[in-house]
């Protein structure tokens, strides 16, 4: 079983607009709401490929039971998720058909309660022994502390239990100081992690900080890797156009499904930026098209080692 981790779940809700305008009113063409938030994301992509997977973080109100019923029809899905007293938050994304833009619009989350957190902290502990691998994922609701997910790391490294980190801000900058296996930023939140631009130099910087390996999403470019084992970048042959929604959480079902397979890291990476492209050019956001994930693992992603910076 994989772990996925999302302490700030939301309802995700889809607008399609023939064209988005600012100040002015919007006939919506379609509309699409499941569950949502980065770890459920995940989750979601990773039983796709046919692993089982369980689900923790929180969920309250009316919004949090509409998250529950739409992970109850996800088979290879298990729903540990904590009740809250809050109420799970919505985001909702508009997509220009036009231009395949989509503007984003995220609530904040419910605060959370320090029984709560407790509650989620002994549900956690819990759930590690059946785990092969970890992902802590996405933002921190108000109430929950700021060093949370370094935390979490530590616990789940006390356990034995692989952990892969995709957060940002002061989050991110403690959690790797805890030694994950793997983090996920992508080129603006390691920058801030480590003052550098040059994202080569920027990776080796925040393995310095911790962090055993290090996988940068540098958007259209793919991905770059740092680890113990080499340096690698990994892109699509060919750019891909569409709704980049949920492409980042698809390379981290990638990474993780190829952790507990065994995978070296050049198929970790093939397959992470196969579904990442995959995921933009689904008809859906967050979704990926298995037909054009086969397709781009087969001969669309080139793979190449990386040299040392200087």
């Amino acid at each position: 079983m994989i772990l996925t981790v999302t302490l700030n779940t939301a309802v995700d809700i889809t607008y399609r607009v023939p064209h988005l305008r600012p100040h002015a009113s919007h006939r919506v063409t379609e509309v699409t709401e499941r569950p949502g938030g980065k770890g459920l994301n995940v989750a979601r992509v990773l039983a796709a490929l046919g692993h089982e997977v369980t689900v923790t973080g929180f969920a309250g109100g009316a919004t949090g039971d509409v998250v529950r019923a739409g992970l109850a029809g996800v088979r290879g899905v298990t729903d540990a998720l904590v009740p809250a007293a809050g109420a799970t938050r919505r985001t909702l994304a508009v997509v220009d058909e036009r231009t395949g833009d989509t503007t984003q619009l995220n609530e904040p989350g419910p605060a959370v309660a320090p029984a709560e957190w407790n509650a989620f902290q002994e549900a956690y502990e819990g759930l590690l022994p059946g785990a092969a691998a970890v992902a802590l994922c996405g933002s921190l609701p108000p109430g929950v502390p700021v060093g949370a997910y370094a935390g979490l790391v530590r616990t789940a490294r006390a356990a034995g239990v692989p952990v892969l980190l995709d957060t940002s801000g002061e989050p991110l900058r403690r959690g790797v100081a805890a030694r994950p296996d793997i983090i996920k930023p992508n080129a603006d939140e390691l920058a801030e992690l480590t003052g550098s631009h040059e994202p080569l130099r920027a990776t080796q910087a925040a393995r310095r900080r911790g962090a055993r390996s290090v996988v940068a999403s540098l958007g259209a470019e793919g991905l770059l890797a740092v680890t113990p084992e080499g340096r690698w970048r990994a892109a699509p042959a060919a750019h891909v156009h569409g709704n980049p929604t949920g492409a980042g959480d698809s390379a981290v079902a990638g990474l993780l499904s190829g952790l507990v397979e065994h995978l070296p890291w050049p198929d970790r990476l093939a397959r992470a930026v196969a579904l990442s492209a995959a995921t933009v050019l689904a008809p859906v956001a967050g979704e990926f098209d298995r037909g054009a994930y086969e397709e781009l693992l087969g001969r669309g992603v080139a793979v190449t080692a990386e040299a040392d910076a200087a």
